[in-house]
């Protein structure tokens, strides 16, 4: 668990730089540096899409998981918990902008705060380092990866709460949680998951974050990308029944 511990420390000193002296960043500076996260993000999905030994495996681990993560309603699960933590932390979801500002024919809009605290933990936990630096971790008491996921991590997080606010510090609950977690179970998990099974799972976690950069970072189109999740546990799932025939 010490890798998680240092992921958390990192992208919680980053969020308190990024709101201490991002309102002294131009706004234009951060969009651009938001801009350069999301298509670092996308190139670095289309680099892990490219260790899939079976792309047919990628594309059912993600109808199979969608299904399952709008069936659980995921997204909308992640958005209540950011506006419960909104409530709880935040007076303003949005500054500059009130509620009766909101146009009555219209849905109401994400606040920044659930946008920052999505993005930030979604970035944060899909990816190789964070199953592989997990597992290490937990196992061999080894959190180097983890280490190099921390400054990563710690950078980025000073850019998302200079633009998307005080959301992006909570995400550390929800790496406590998943990788934490992953940690803990590393024993387990270890003697599960094959090569394989990792490669079709990175794979899927790579489609995961181009969706993420498309959908959060470039702003492009809005996907409810947290209701992609199930498919990384799917993935795994389907290469050990191929398996068995």
């Amino acid at each position: 668990m010490i890798g998680t511990f240092l992921n958390i420390g990192t992208v919680l000193l980053g969020s308190l730089l990024g709101l201490l002296f991002g309102s002294r960043l131009p706004t234009r500076l951060k969009e651009t540096v938001i801009a350069g996260l999301g298509l670092f993000t996308m190139v670095m999905g289309v680099q892990m899409f490219l260790k899939t030994e079976n792309p047919l495996i990628v594309l059912g681990a993600l109808l199979i998981g969608v299904m399952l993560g709008e069936w659980w309603k995921i997204e909308d699960g992640l958005q209540s918990l950011g506006r419960r933590l909104e409530e709880r932390f935040a007076k303003n979801g949005e500054p500059g902008r009130s509620k009766a500002e909101e146009p009555a024919t219209h849905a109401p809009r994400t606040s920044r705060f659930v946008r920052g605290f999505l993005t930030a933990s979604l970035l944060f936990c899909v990816g190789p380092l964070t199953i592989l630096g997990s597992i290490q971790d937990g196992l061999r008491g080894d959190y180097s990866l983890l280490a190099v996921k921390s400054v990563l991590d710690g950078f980025a997080s000073l850019a998302f709460a200079s633009t998307l606010g005080i959301g992006v510090m909570f995400s550390t609950l929800v790496i406590l949680v998943y990788q934490g977690g992953i940690s803990l179970l590393a024993a387990q998990l270890s003697a599960v998951v094959t090569e394989p099974m990792m490669n079709e799972l990175t794979a899927v976690g790579g489609v995961i974050l181009v969706g993420l950069a498309i959908s959060s970072l470039l702003e492009i189109k809005t996907i409810r990308v947290g209701n992609f999740l199930p498919a990384l546990a799917v993935a795994p799932l389907i290469v050990w029944i191929l398996s068995l025939f």
